[in-house]
């Protein structure tokens, strides 16, 4: 796959079959529409493309984060590589870019820069200046300039609508367990170890402390099964998300307790993946009663790894 930062390096391409969309999340209706591009485009012998924006529209409209990432920028790349499409075009939503009208969005970037010969995009997909495009706007230009335009439904899992909207909202409210069956894979978040209060290390479960990351969405405070990978191993671990109130005087952050490890990991980078929800954060009365809590914690997590490795 080759990837395109911005417009002046899209040069000598091919005419594209493209799919349309923001793609926050990839999940498991934005890969529907991609692999229905990329099969389209084979069977036409045109390349397969995916549009995106590097930044969300709506954060640069409001002039704050108002949306939160699900992925980062590279795993977006990688997951789109991995179905197969030819070419990214994956820029910056810019004031050049933001008031193009709707014509003028498909006249430059989709039939001038993208060479696009065919569409896919949602039901639900906006372009242009104040979004006043949408896909009838598209299948008129269509029918005028000789493209085509391909629709999707609704996509639906067990009732409901797939879409990063709804995936947000899972994570926010700590039903981490069920992002997989809708993004099709776990929903995770990095960053660099940093040195914490070392409680854990006195009470005899170290952990790695990364900071939150505000571009993210962050798992509601509470306690989760996860993995945590560094350096290219998946380790089993239990995670507590969010402000420790029985220590106090924490900003919310990500501490993870790897089983099994005696590895340093300050300064290094890791990967939480979460699984599942064990419990809500909350104040205990001490931190011997904090400790004999973490160690439930604990053995309810290696439980849970152990279920899934037998499945």
């Amino acid at each position: 796959m080759k990837q395109f930062n911005s417009l002046e390096e899209i040069k000598n391409i091919k005419e594209t079959v493209v799919a349309l969309g923001n793609f926050d999340g990839v999940h498991k209706g934005h890969q529907e529409l991609i692999r229905r591009t990329v099969k389209s485009a084979k069977m036409a012998g045109l390349k397969s493309a995916v549009f995106t924006f590097t930044n969300h529209p709506k954060n640069v409209l409001a002039g704050k984060p108002v949306i939160k990432n699900i992925l980062y920028l590279e795993d977006k790349a990688e997951i789109i590589k991995s179905l197969g499409v030819d070419y990214l075009f994956s820029l910056e939503f810019n004031e050049i870019i933001q008031h193009l009208s709707a014509e003028e969005f498909i006249q430059k970037l989709l039939i001038g820069a993208f060479r696009m010969r065919e569409a896919y995009c949602g039901f639900n997909y906006h372009f242009g200046f104040k979004a006043d495009g949408n896909p009838e706007i598209l299948m008129k230009a269509g029918l005028k300039e000789g493209f085509g335009i391909h629709v999707l439904e609704p996509f639906k899992i067990d009732g409901n609508l797939v879409s990063s909207s709804f995936i947000r909202q899972l994570i926010a409210e700590g039903r981490v367990g069920e992002c997989k069956k809708y993004m099709g894979r776990n929903y995770s978040v990095g960053g660099e170890v940093v040195v914490g209060n070392k409680i854990g290390r006195t009470i005899g479960f170290p952990t790695s402390n990364i900071l939150i990351d505000e571009t993210m969405v962050t798992p509601a405070h509470g306690v989760y099964v996860t993995y945590c990978k560094y350096n290219g191993i998946c380790y089993q671990g239990v995670t507590n998300v969010g402000i420790k109130p029985t220590i106090g005087d924490n900003k919310k952050n990500i501490e993870t307790h790897i089983f099994n490890f005696s590895k340093e990991l300050y300064g290094k980078q890791i990967r939480v993946e979460f699984l599942e929800r064990i419990r809500p954060e909350i104040k205990f009365s001490s931190v011997t009663a904090l400790a004999q809590q973490i160690e439930k914690d604990s053995r309810e997590a290696e439980d849970y790894h152990r279920r899934l490795n037998e499945e």
